[in-house]
Formats: C-alpha cells, sequence, structure tokens
C-alpha cells in the first residue's frame, strides 16, 4: 500500500526540484558504491594474472597500490558521492559555472594519464548509451527551463561520471597498470548500470511531465541501453503507475502480489540487474515466506481461541481502516532517534520483540494523532513487523552474541521495519546493502567479548555505525551501502588475523597430537625392551628417562629421517646388550660396547638438555653401574610418563560433550556422514547450556583424523571425531550444512520454526 496517488504522468508538471532531487538520490542509490566495489574484482585480476605468471614484475607494486586504496575505501565512497552530488549543484547553477576565456595550466603526468583514460571512457560509454543519452538531454532541458536556469551538463552523463571517478584517484598514487584495470572495471560496472539508471530516470522525468511518455520496454532491453523513453526502471517495469507520479517516492513496492508488496523489487538497492528468471524465484521465495508467515498467524489464532489466550497480533473487532505505509514510516522516523531500551530488553525473552514493535508503532502513532482504536496494521505491516521481529530473535537465539550486542541491534529494530516495510526484497535478496550490512555487523560483534584492542576497535566501529543508521537513514539505502563499505574494510584487516589464528590453532593442536603419537611410540619401545629384561637400576633409569625423551625428540625433530630414529632405538638394545654382557662377566666385550655407545650416549644426554659436562658425568655413572659384575638385577615396570594437561580440551569436552571419547554412543551412519566433511564446511553447534554458534572445519588432522572447529573469529572452539561429532548430531546439538552468512542463517531458522510452529498447531 502506498500513501501516494498511482496514475498516469499528470497533466502539470511535478515540481522541478523536487523531481530533481529525486533524480539524485536514485542517483546516488545506484552508483553510490562506487568506487569501492571495483577493489575485489581487481584484486581477484591481479591474484589470476600473478598466477599466470605472464612474466610483468610489477605485481606486487600493483597489490600494494590496490591495498592502500582499499584502505581509504570509504573516504573514496564519500568523495565519489560528493563529486556525484556537486554534479547536480551545477547543473541547479548553485556553482557558478565557467565562462569566458579558460585559464591555460601545464598538467603533470599523473593528471594527463587520467585525462587520456577519461577520454578514451567517455567516448566509449557516449557511443553506447547515445539513444537513451539523447532522450534524457532533451527532459533535463526541460527540466532546467522550469528552474529558469541556463542548459547544464547532464548530472549522470558518462563525461560527468568519469570525471567524478578520476577527481576521485586522483591524489592516490596509483601505478599505470592498475589505473587501466581500474578504469575497465569501472567501464564494466557503469555499463551493467547506467542503462537500468538512465530508462528509470527517463520514466520519472516523463511521468513527471517533462516530455511525453513512451510506450513501455521490456525491462531486459532498457538494460542494454535501448530507448531511454520506455518507463522501465527497478529490475523490471518501474514507471509513473509504479509510484513515480506527482508524489515521487513510491513506497511499499516488493516482491509479492497485495498493497504494500506490489510489483518486482523496487532498485532502491544498487545491485546488479537482475534476469526475469532470478526475478520469478525470489517473487516464489517469498511468497513462500509468506505463505508460512500467515499459516503460522492463523494457528496462532486458532490456537488463542481454542484456549482463550490473548497471544496472536491484535485484530480488529469492530471497522478499522489500515493504516498507510507513510504514516507507519512517519511513525518509525519519530521514534528511531528514541532509546532502544525496550527492545533491547524484548530481545531477551524469545517471541516479545514482534509485540513490542507494535506496541511502540501505535504508542508514536498516538503521539502524532493517529487513534490506534480507529487504525490498524494492514497484512503486509504485520508481515514485515513479525519477519523483522523473527529475524532479530533468531540472529540472538543462533550467534554468539554478548550482552554488549544486545543494545546495538535494539537500536537498529526501528530502521530495519522501515526497510521491510518500503523493500521486503531484504528477506530474499542475498546482496540486499541492509542484509549485507547486517552480516557485517554480525561478523563484527560475535563472539567478541572485547579482551583484545582490535575487537574493542571493531566493537566500537560496529556501535558508532549502528548509531549512524538511526541518524541518517530515510528510506536511502546508501546509507547501508555506505556503512558497510567502511565496516567491511575494518573486518578485511581483521580476517587476515583470524585466518592467522585459524593457522595457529591448526599448529597447536597438530604439534600436541605428534607430541602424543611420538611419546605413545616411545612408551612402546620403552616396555618392549623392559619388558622381558632383567636389568640394573642405572640403565633401566637411563632407559625409562633420557633414552625415552631422546626417542621422543627424534621422533618430533627428525620425522623425516628414519635413519636418526632407527640410530636412537639402536641405543637402547645396545644398552640392553651391554647390561646383560655386564652380568655375564664379559668384561673386555663390555667395554669395547661401552666405548662405541660414548658418543650416541653422549648426544642421547644433551638431547634432554644436559650440557657436556653433565653428560659425561652421567655417562660415568651408567659405566660404574655396569663395571661391577654383581649388581643386582630385576625386572623393572614402566612407569607411565606424566602428559601435561590439555586444559583447552578439558574445557572444550566439558561444555560440548558428555561421557568419555571411547564410550560416546553415535550412529554408524551419521558417523560416516560426518566423516565425509571438509575443510571450509561451515556447522551450527550448540553447547549443553543450549548457546549455539557458528564453526568451520578449519582442519583434519591427518594422524587421528579428527576435526578442528574454529569460530567465525578463528578461535578454536572444539577439536573431535567423526564419532564425537556424530553423537553431538545424534542428541540435536550439531547442524550440518549451515549458512555462511548470518542474515541466511536466521532466515533458514525462521523458515523452520514457522513450519515447525504450523505442524503443531
Amino acid at each position: 500500500m502506498s500513501g501516494y496517488p498511482h496514475g498516469v504522468a499528470q497533466a502539470t508538471r511535478t515540481d522541478p526540484l523536487r523531481v530533481l532531487e529525486e533524480i539524485k538520490r536514485l542517483s546516488l542509490e545506484v552508483l553510490g558504491g562506487l568506487p569501492g566495489t571495483l577493489y575485489g574484482p581487481v584484486e581477484d585480476a591481479l591474484k589470476v594474472a600473478s598466477l599466470k605468471g605472464d612474466g610483468k614484475s610489477n605485481h606486487y607494486e600493483e597489490q600494494a597500490a590496490l591495498w592502500v586504496l582499499r584502505q581509504h575505501q570509504a573516504s573514496h565512497v564519500m568523495k565519489y558521492r560528493q563529486q556525484i552530488a556537486q554534479a547536480f549543484d551545477d547543473f541547479r547553477a548553485l556553482r557558478i559555472r565557467s565562462g569566458g576565456d579558460v585559464t591555460l595550466r601545464l598538467l603533470d603526468e599523473q593528471q594527463l594519464e587520467y585525462e587520456l583514460a577519461s577520454g578514451r571512457l567517455n567516448e566509449s560509454l557516449v557511443a553506447r548509451f547515445a539513444r537513451p543519452l539523447d532522450t534524457l538531454q532533451s527532459r533535463l532541458q526541460a527540466l532546467s527551463e522550469s528552474l529558469r536556469v541556463p542548459a547544464g551538463l547532464n548530472p549522470i552523463g558518462p563525461e560527468r561520471l568519469v570525471t567524478a571517478f578520476s577527481q576521485t584517484l586522483l591524489d592516490a598514487q596509483v601505478p599505470d597498470t592498475l589505473r587501466g584495470r581500474l578504469f575497465r572495471h569501472y567501464e564494466t560496472e557503469l555499463i551493467r548500470l547506467l542503462g537500468d539508471l538512465y530508462a528509470r530516470v527517463n520514466a520519472l522525468l516523463a511521468s513527471s511531465g517533462y516530455g511525453a511518455p513512451v510506450a513501455s520496454r521490456p525491462p531486459e532491453e532498457a538494460r542494454r541501453g535501448g530507448d531511454g523513453g520506455a518507463p522501465a526502471g527497478g529490475y523490471g517495469g518501474y514507471g509513473a503507475q509504479d509510484g513515480f507520479g506527482a508524489g515521487g517516492g513510491g513506497y511499499g513496492a516488493g516482491l509479492g502480489p497485495g498493497p504494500g508488496m506490489v510489483g518486482e523489487p523496487t532498485g532502491r538497492s544498487s545491485g546488479p540487474p537482475m534476469s526475469q528468471q532470478d526475478i520469478a524465484a525470489m517473487a516464489q521465495e517469498l511468497a513462500q515466506l509468506r505463505g508460512q508467515l500467515h499459516a503460522w498467524r492463523e494457528s496462532i489464532s486458532r490456537g488463542d481461541v481454542a484456549t482463550g489466550g490473548g497471544h496472536a497480533p491484535e485484530r480488529p473487532v469492530m471497522q478499522r481502516r489500515e493504516m498507510r505505509v507513510d504514516e507507519i514510516l512517519n511513525v518509525a522516523s519519530l521514534l528511531q532517534a528514541e532509546p532502544p531500551d525496550a527492545f533491547a530488553r524484548a530481545l531477551a525473552v524469545t517471541g516479545r520483540l514482534g509485540e513490542t514493535i507494535r506496541d511502540h508503532l501505535q504508542d508514536g502513532a498516538r503521539r502524532l494523532g493517529l487513534n490506534p482504536d480507529q487504525a490498524c496494521f494492514s497484512p503486509e505491516e504485520e508481515d514485515a513487523i513479525d519477519l523483522v521481529a523473527m529475524l532479530f530473535d533468531s540472529l540472538f537465539r543462533h550467534n554468539a552474541l554478548q550482552d554488549r550486542a544486545r543494545r546495538l541491534y535494539a537500536r537498529l529494530v526501528l530502521p530495519y521495519v522501515k526497510v521491510a516495510l518500503t523493500d521486503n526484497a531484504v528477506f530474499v535478496k542475498r546482496e540486499h546493502p541492509a542484509r549485507r550490512l547486517l552480516d557485517a555487523i554480525t561478523e563484527a560483534c560475535e563472539g567478541n567479548d572485547g579482551e583484545t584492542p582490535q575487537d574493542r576497535e571493531l566493537l566500537d566501529r560496529a556501535t558508532e555505525i549502528s548509531q549512524r543508521i538511526v541518524a541518517d537513514y530515510n528510506e536511502d539505502l546508501a546509507v547501508f551501502e555506505l556503512a558497510h563499505a567502511e565496516l567491511d574494510a575494518v573486518l578485511a584487516q581483521q580476517r587476515r588475523r583470524f585466518e592467522l589464528q585459524e593457522q595457529r590453532a591448526a599448529k597447536a593442536t597438530y604439534g600436541r597430537e605428534r607430541l602424543g603419537a611420538a611419546r605413545a611410540q616411545a612408551e612402546s619401545a620403552l616396555e618392549e625392551r623392559l619388558g622381558e629384561s632383567t636389568l640394573t637400576q642405572a640403565v633401566a633409569d637411563f632407559l625409562a628417562m633420557p633414552w625415552r625423551h631422546h626417542v621422543v625428540q627424534t621422533l618430533l625433530r627428525e620425522n623425516t629421517d628414519q635413519r636418526r630414529h632407527a640410530e636412537a632405538i639402536a641405543l637402547g638394545d645396545a644398552l640392553v646388550m651391554a647390561d646383560r654382557l655386564a652380568g655375564e662377566g664379559r668384561g673386555r666385550e663390555l667395554a669395547d660396547q661401552l666405548l662405541a655407545l660414548q658418543p650416541a650416549i653422549i648426544d642421547c644426554l644433551a638431547s634432554s638438555g644436559l650440557d657436556d659436562s653433565a653428560a659425561q658425568h652421567g655417562m660415568a655413572g651408567l659405566v660404574r653401574a655396569l663395571a661391577t659384575p654383581d649388581t643386582p638385577r630385576r625386572h623393572v615396570p614402566v612407569s607411565p610418563e606424566s602428559m601435561p594437561e590439555d586444559d583447552a580440551g578439558e574445557a572444550e569436552r566439558r561444555l560440548w560433550l558428555v561421557g568419555d571419547a571411547d564410550g560416546v554412543r553415535h550412529d554408524p551412519l551419521l558417523a560416516e556422514r560426518m566423516s565425509t566433511l571438509e575443510v571450509g564446511d561451515w556447522l551450527r553447534l550448540t553447547n549443553v547450556e543450549g548457546e549455539s554458534t557458528a564453526v568451520k572445519v578449519a582442519w583434519l588432522s591427518p594422524l587421528t583424523s579428527r576435526y578442528l572447529l574454529v569460530n567465525r573469529r578463528g578461535l578454536r572452539v572444539l577439536v573431535a571425531s567423526a564419532e564425537e561429532l556424530a553423537a553431538l548430531a545424534g542428541a540435536g546439538r550439531l547442524t550440518i550444512g549451515a549458512e555462511r552468512t548470518a542474515f541466511d542463517e536466521a532466515m533458514r531458522q525462521v523458515k523452520r520454526h514457522l513450519d515447525r510452529a504450523s505442524a503443531t498447531r
């Protein structure tokens, strides 16, 4: 349901300033994310080029320059947006346009390169979009006449957009080859976006009375750069009848049928153009989601009627009018800046957030003079409120979010209600800017207790961005895009740190497993030599301590050198033989044996940390014990070597697993399924206290086939075998195939909740 009249172009022209501001808003929405979106594809292209080994030697220089650009991504996006805004100011003659003689000046080499690259790009774009540009220029001229200013340069024409990009990067130190890559990717992005943008602007101007409306063309033709007069826009068919009439604005466009969710995705988000198949799939997904929501709501209503409960969303008893979307938006905007304490408390109790949102909006409506007894929410508005409430509830139930994050998310509740009311594609479109921002905020907050300066910086930046959304969001999704670009730039630095933490966790786990395997192998070798022999105490002690330690060290340090390990084992056998020679009184043979073993014995003692003098002293003690034939000999039992406690491993077992590792009861089929997990797979793990967290398979042990699971911050969560994971899955505390992003996983949980709730009623 829209708060503005629908219809064909009006007989009288709409206020030109209002139309120009709408064009500016639309242009910033579609183009404002550039150049920030270029750095990722350029980085991928650089990686491909470096792997090809094409003989160029400047890949490192390009990557270093690109890294510097990414550090300033937010400022570049802001500068680019300012350049576009300045173009509209110039069009309105708010700045003095140059006239008369042009001052000649010398250009430095870098600026000359930018001028040449800009000229080539401008020519290419003008040739590609000639037809819509001609139509747009004539309509902008009519708009200039209404503004009573001289006809100015098209503010979104190729020349101005190329100049904006050049000015954005002019002060950056960019190598020539990287500059070429940036301009090529910028051209690709403009070709992808401008056809649709020009079509929508032409449609807006035509519907506002600045030029005759033209028969509608398919949106695909508009994206190819067809006649700009076609009222195509959004992701297909966005003309005067879609809300760009005299009122401008166009609230309530979405994916599903019915008021408030009419038509196709609005195009308020600046994602890539979508095919008709994608649009149909999104519409079907949203229709299915709404169907689940309606079935859940009806099941609650039936249950409440049967039990006399009152938990269903409030419905009018007498005839009441449905509030318009623009009225709800005005109420939400009024309340948006108020403290979010009520929402923070509601997030602590599952299922309370939806009721709190309704109470808050009704209270705000009362303050604006709307009597809630005479007006009610429409079904589409109820859908938006319920979906936002379930989304935020699911985020808190299925992510390890700390108490500090609760207030941060509570602050975002009303802005996301506004997004859901005006563009419900947020629930099904994975590239939606509001969706991407919530993913970034969850990534910054999940498992973050602020222990390190980097963690505190992430929390502070996420908090600052949530406050900015509250202050700046007014139905312009560019606010979300800019906020996401800024937070993602910070996260990009942290992700490398998380990757290093993953690697450290894997190395530490592997090191401990290697140590355990080496000790077990040394223990077996010791038992084999002490088990059937009667030895003097000195030889037995030497084998049990220095020699066993020496075997462990050779296995760890010389793992690939079998000769060193064989020499260490041979030393143990030789000492047993020397003890036997001493017992039989074969002194000459014993002396020869000890002389031959002296270097190996000294080396063995040195591996235990003894210096040369201490090693010689230990050798002398061993010789004295063997020099006396009647020294008592006996069977010496093997005393197991004490292993240092694995505090982390024990804490993990108490938190996630119940019972001994050998006694874990599991389903063999589930264990077989767990054995197919691969590094990079995402799971969802719930501890014994019911707290859930997303975990990733970071490493598979080549020794024990155990899996190392880490959280989104790269910290070790659990090391477990396939059988232990199967036991967790059988207990319902491990879910395979979790979504990679928090928003996707939250929506999946919402759908599962709706299905379960409807089925149990």
